[in-house]
């Protein structure tokens, strides 16, 4: 939930200007700290297309390592953005994907990834 930061009467030689400004909540702040962690915004954007094993996330997000990777996985698994499934298989197969909570990033980091093509 966003909180709106009251009226301010900024004053500039005199003159009294009104402004209203949108002050930064905690969950927001929180919310980048969380996806502008390095390499968690990349594991995110591609786990949009559906489920994958570590693997193929490791090849698809060039030069994370596994280490990292892990640490990624478990951040975002206890944060209740992404879920681990292991499917009982010989031999046991393991793969990540985007719960409801990750999926309602999907328009966030879309328009993110628009922006960079056009700006960086």
């Amino acid at each position: 939930m966003f909180v709106m930061a009251s009226r301010q009467a900024i004053v500039q030689e005199g003159e009294s200007v009104v402004a209203r400004r949108e002050s930064c909540c905690s969950a927001y702040h929180q919310a980048v700290e969380l996806i502008g962690k390095r390499w968690t915004g990349a594991i995110v954007f591609v786990l949009l297309d559906g489920p994958l094993r570590f693997s193929e996330v490791k090849v698809l997000v060039p030069d994370l390592s596994d280490r990292l990777l892990s640490e990624r996985m478990k951040e975002l698994e206890a944060e209740g953005i992404v879920e681990r499934r292991v499917i009982e298989e010989m031999p046991v197969r393991v793969q990540y994907g985007l719960t409801a909570k990750g999926r309602a990033l999907e328009p966030a980091v879309r328009s993110l990834k628009v922006w960079a093509r056009s700006w960086l």
